[in-house]
């Protein structure tokens, strides 16, 4: 991805700001105080973007019950569940796993939970979401992924494992921030900023361009619209929103 003159010096610019905290990563001391501190951020963040995007959820999960599987059980996996922000769009008697690499979200996981009967937790996981080897082939109806492909460390690899633990006809479900259109304000900020922003939000990149993982992934049929989220922050506003069926 080609980058102008004066975006490589404002991205310069931003990373001399951010020096404390790169110095801080170098020591080995930010991402301790990242892992902690990150869950406390993404119950403020969780309970504003679905305040905002509450509306596209409901629309995106809204057939959920339709995959369910022939005893009319739905099985959910959601990999990197985080605070447990999606369990409110979830059908009554779903059977939800689990999965996320940092275990302080933990308590907050447990409130959403209390506060969200229908949902049946079948398991919780302690794993990143290229690692699934606890759960079976072909073993669940459907996977969620929300905000997450941003940060993982191997788009291709989270795919196959999704690909692999759906049952033939399962879905997967997904809303991600990606890249901006190219030659686009929210592409041009997203390329200053992205540097630093995977330091402090957690591995989090501003400019992938998840749906061409997605497209090339193998899956029978995909539904795939780009949107632009309503939120405050420009450099996370592009979206993707869909499904893709096994």
């Amino acid at each position: 991805m080609e980058m102008s003159f004066l975006v490589v010096l404002l991205r310069l610019c931003v990373q001399f700001l951010a020096l404390p905290i790169y110095l801080l990563w170098f020591l080995g001391i930010w991402d301790p105080i990242c892992k902690k501190a990150f869950p406390y951020f993404m119950v403020y963040f969780s309970v504003h973007y679905n305040s905002k995007m509450s509306a596209k959820k409901k629309e995106l999960f809204n057939n959920l019950s339709d995959f369910a599987s022939p005893s009319g059980v739905l099985t959910i996996l959601e990999i990197g569940t985080g605070t447990g922000t999606n369990f409110q769009f979830y059908p009554r008697g779903c059977k939800v796993i689990c999965t996320d690499p940092n275990p302080n979200f933990k308590k907050f996981l447990d409130k959403n939970l209390s506060e969200n009967p229908q949902v049946k937790l079948e398991r919780c996981i302690v794993t990143g979401a290229e690692d699934l080897h606890q759960i079976p082939d072909a073993s669940v109806d459907v996977v969620v992924c929300t905000l997450v492909l941003c940060s993982v460390t191997s788009i291709e690899g989270v795919l196959r494992e999704v690909l692999r633990v759906l049952r033939p006809g399962g879905a997967f479900y997904f809303m991600e921030h990606v890249a901006g259109p190219p030659s686009s304000w929210s592409l041009f900020w997203q390329q200053i900023y992205d540097p630093p922003w995977k330091v402090v939000f957690d591995g989090c990149h501003l400019t992938r361009e998840t749906g061409k993982y997605l497209e090339k992934a193998g899956f029978s049929e995909l539904k795939l619209r780009h949107m632009q989220a309503p939120l405050n922050w420009n450099p996370v506003r592009p979206h993707i929103i869909g499904y893709a069926v096994k």
